[in-house]
């Protein structure tokens, strides 16, 4: 039977590929607070850099961090608890605000309901006292609600003036210890005698990637309030079978931010 010349093109294509290429699947997620309710929910991490690496970029930072005089300023731990205390008063305040919220939506509902019925009548009776009770619940979840904001607001305004000091400190020290860096990434990707891969999470949070056989890693950053997720994931790349790589929070490595 003879074949289409499109089906021959399509053939060797697929040939070329599985023989000289393979391939590298990444998904990226990370659990943020449920809008619906109480607890997380998982969602993709759309729209981010995926960087695929024929050598260690950890080492290169990890060489000049030992070999620069001093070391890197560590974040004080009264200014990550602080990060954190900051990061508790904000959920008190959303959940308050959220409880609030839903308070003030129901008294709607009710007035609404109440709306044509005859005050004696047992129905109208039976919303006014839920009417009552309710908005006992919304006064003092608005109390709830303001309290936590304000204390939100006096944690915030104590920490950003330290933490701009300490972020500039730590921007300065960067900048000095991997001056190089550039330089050798330039270097050991040439002695790799390959090219460092890079592509962006669609709307699912996927990437993928064509990459010649051998040891990668696969680097990516997810900014989070006070700290960030960290990727840098060994993988060996073989023709044939996808390489499946999953980026979440338990495969990361939180670092603290300022």
């Amino acid at each position: 039977m003879r074949r289409s010349w499109l089906a021959v093109l399509l053939l060797g294509s697929t040939l070329t590929v599985a023989c000289g290429q393979g391939q590298v699947v990444v998904s990226a997620e990370v659990e943020v607070p449920n809008p619906e309710g109480e607890g997380m929910v998982v969602r993709p991490i759309a729209d981010t850099e995926i960087q695929l690496i024929p050598f260690d970029r950890d080492l290169v930072f990890d060489s000049l961090s030992q070999a620069f005089p001093t070391p890197e300023p560590a974040i004080p731990a009264d200014l990550l608890a602080a990060q954190e205390a900051i990061a508790v008063a904000q959920e008190e305040w959303r959940a308050a605000e959220e409880t609030w919220g839903q308070g003030r939506a129901r008294l709607q509902e009710i007035t609404e309901e109440m709306e044509g019925l005859s005050r004696g009548e047992a129905q109208y009776v039976a919303l006014f006292r839920e009417f009552q009770d309710v908005e006992g619940r919304v006064a003092r979840a608005e109390r709830v609600k303001d309290d936590a904001f304000a204390r939100f607001t006096e944690l915030q305004e104590g920490y950003i003036q330290r933490a701009d000091s300490m972020r500039l400190m730590r921007e300065q020290w960067g900048d000095e210890a991997f001056a190089a860096a550039g330089d050798i990434f330039i270097m050991k990707t040439r002695e790799s005698g390959r090219e460092i891969l890079s592509d962006t999470t669609d709307a699912a949070g996927m990437a993928m990637f064509e990459a010649p056989p051998g040891q990668w890693w696969v680097h990516a950053r997810h900014e989070l309030p006070f700290s960030e997720l960290y990727w840098n994931i060994p993988i060996t790349v073989e023709r044939g079978a996808p390489v499946q790589v999953s980026l979440s929070p338990a495969t990361a490595q939180v670092r603290p931010k300022l």
